[in-house]
């Protein structure tokens, strides 16, 4: 009995001791077996296309951005000096770029070369345009409401005309010549003299008269 507690005391002794051991002695871990056995990726940049943005000549703090090569079709956004689009390519003639423009449909819009610089110059593809808009609403006009602005001239009845009566021309007599002549030879201021003193005396007989 004594050599069974015995035994029992000391299987005791060795494992409070072990414990004890643990606690206070540091255990110190391998460093190579911590280090990942995996390889570090390297992250590696995509190189950058040609890219357009708002040219500072052109005097402009924004441009219009259209959903497709020309003013007919829609303005959907704006480019802002300072703000760069990635350029995919050029319509027909060069006078329209296309870029990358998230947020719209097919996430491609349009911008006038003329107002923007485009940067790592290449040769673009050209890229055919979309269709071009048709206006939804056809308009037209209601010819009644028409027909109060329309002034057509009446026909006026052009007057009468009426002849006029015929022109009598007077004969005139020829005068004789010997009693022209008689006429022109007698003396006017003998007449006018001979005229004044027969009135002078008539003056003068009524002016007795009443005396």
């Amino acid at each position: 009995m004594s050599k069974l507690f015995l035994r029992v005391a000391l299987f005791g002794f060795v494992m409070v001791a072990g414990l004890l051991l643990l606690t206070v002695v540091p255990v110190y871990a391998d460093p190579l077996s911590q280090q990942p056995t995996l390889s570090i990726p390297t992250v590696t940049g995509t190189p950058k296309g040609p890219t357009v943005s708002v040219d500072p000549n052109a005097n402009e703090e924004q441009i219009n951005v259209r959903s497709g090569p020309g003013t007919d079709y829609a303005k959907v956004g704006v480019l802002i000096i300072g703000e760069e689009a990635p350029a995919l390519g050029k319509s027909v003639i060069g006078d329209w770029i296309q870029i990358a423009y998230p947020g719209v449909e097919g996430g491609t819009a349009w911008v006038f070369s003329g107002l923007v610089s485009l940067t790592q110059a290449g040769e673009l593809p050209i890229v055919e345009p979309p269709p071009t808009p048709t206006p939804r609403v056809t308009a037209t006009i209601d010819p009644t409401l028409a027909a109060q602005f329309i002034n057509e001239p009446q026909p006026t009845r052009l007057p009468t005309f009426t002849a006029p009566p015929p022109l009598i021309i007077p004969n005139f007599e020829a005068v004789e010549e010997s009693s022209a002549i008689a006429v022109s030879s007698f003396p006017m201021g003998l007449l006018i003299s001979v005229l004044g003193s027969v009135g002078l005396i008539g003056a003068l007989v009524s002016f007795l008269r009443e005396r």
